[in-house]
């Protein structure tokens, strides 16, 4: 008995004496699988460095239905995730589930990112995500193609039409019969949100609403775009490009089945990638004009870092998130994945620009970026982007005409905008 208490004792003081628990946080981020390799890599990477623990999920690949899967995981108040990684458009829309890390992450840090997506991630006065990448709409090409066949790079729409239409005949006759010359997002999802905003400001037709929420989609201007983007698909884009998403417009390319694509920046390191048959063959710029009159639209993309405000291990998530986000971390994916920084000292910076020659356009994209209308729509822009991209979806599929399906599109925003309020 005296043993059994002193060995009581002593295993009391030992574990009294002990230093606290190492933290396990888990962070979801990444789908594709360089995407989420790097994402893997910097998470492991603070784990070993600080003592904590950490595990790493992939994320949905439908951005979607990531969304509905946050809502859901922050309504229940779960807290088996600790940090979510989340797109641009979400900050107001899952602010109530988050931390505010405004008096949390020392504002030096917040300084270095650019400010308006900083102001993005700003929810009345909380600060509810780190940006971590940006992101924004590009044209990748087959330079040696358009070099051969002794075609500039397209400037407009019409021209990118062109240059697709002669380049694919003239592959096909060569003995290549699978060369398209267009792959982008059509598929029923946010992607072709993104694809279909950037066509519809391309022609002048505005970003579904104004500044103010009022309801522009119902434009000639529109109209036209959408009908543009219609007559694709079938002559110069595969009929499944309806059902493209990213990484099957990247593969298509990477094939050498597309002679042009409309795609994220990650998209140029895995084409430039050891082994890839793509690589020295690529050229990436601007996304075209909807014509002489029109400008050069990308839509604004990107993504950031927040912790669940039910999370166990708040301190050591923040931590992880703080360390991703750093200049450090988004060098370090820039030149490994050409993922765009949120730090505008790393678009000056030699080693990136020599690992993706393209951030020197890619800056100039950044500042006109079209911003998706989530801060005019609020807490209604998942139902409102739902609703556009099955109209620009039906559309593309033959299914009615781009005046028809916006005029009915518009009929079914004004119900929800008097519903909601907007």
């Amino acid at each position: 008995m005296r043993w059994l208490l002193q060995a009581a004792g002593t295993a009391m003081a030992l574990t009294l004496a002990a230093p606290a628990m190492a933290a396990s946080v888990t962070i979801v981020c990444g789908y594709q699988e360089l995407e989420l390799r790097l994402c893997r890599e910097g998470a492991e990477r603070w784990a070993k460095e600080s003592g904590n623990q950490v595990v790493v999920q992939a994320a949905l690949e439908r951005s979607d239905e990531r969304y509905f899967q946050y809502l859901d995981l922050l309504a229940r108040g779960d807290d088996s995730v600790d940090v979510l990684q989340i797109d641009v458009i979400w900050p107001s829309a899952l602010a109530d589930g988050l931390v505010d890390l405004s008096a949390l992450v020392p504002p030096e840090e917040q300084q270095r990112h650019l400010p308006a997506i900083v102001a993005n991630n700003t929810i009345g006065g909380r600060l509810v995500a780190l940006p971590w990448f940006t992101d924004a709409g590009m044209l990748f090409y087959r330079k040696d193609l358009l070099e051969q066949h002794d075609i500039p790079v397209p400037q407009t729409y019409g021209e990118l039409a062109d240059a697709a239409l002669a380049i694919q005949t003239a592959e096909r006759a060569a003995g290549r019969p699978d060369v398209w010359g267009y792959v982008f997002q059509g598929q029923a999802y946010e992607g072709l949100t993104c694809n279909a905003l950037e066509w519809i400001s391309a022609f002048g037709g505005g970003r579904i609403l104004s500044e103010d929420g009022a309801i522009t989609i119902d434009s000639p201007a529109a109209v036209l775009a959408l009908s543009t983007a219609a007559s694709w698909v079938g002559s110069i884009a595969p009929v499944n490009v309806t059902q493209f998403e990213e990484e099957d417009a990247r593969i298509t390319f990477a094939r050498g089945n597309a002679v042009f694509m409309r795609n994220w920046p990650y998209a140029w390191a895995v084409l430039q990638a050891e082994g890839s048959p793509m690589k020295g063959k690529v050229g990436v710029a601007p996304l075209p004009q909807g014509g002489s009159h029109g400008q050069h639209s990308a839509t604004l993309g990107g993504w950031q870092l927040a912790v669940s405000k039910y999370s166990k291990n708040q301190a050591a998530a923040i931590e992880l998130v703080r360390f991703l986000a750093s200049p450090e971390e988004q060098k370090r994916r820039a030149v490994a994945g050409a993922f765009a920084p949120t730090i505008e000292a790393l678009y000056q910076d030699p080693e990136v620009l020599a690992a993706n020659p393209f951030f020197a356009e890619l800056g100039k994209v950044l500042q006109a970026a079209v911003a998706r209308p989530s801060a005019e729509a609020g807490a209604q822009y998942a139902q409102l982007s739902t609703q556009f991209w099955e109209t620009a979806h039906a559309t593309l599929a033959g299914y009615g005409t781009a005046r028809d399906n916006l005029a009915t599109l518009a009929g079914r925003l004004e119900t929800l905008r008097l519903r909601s309020g907007w």
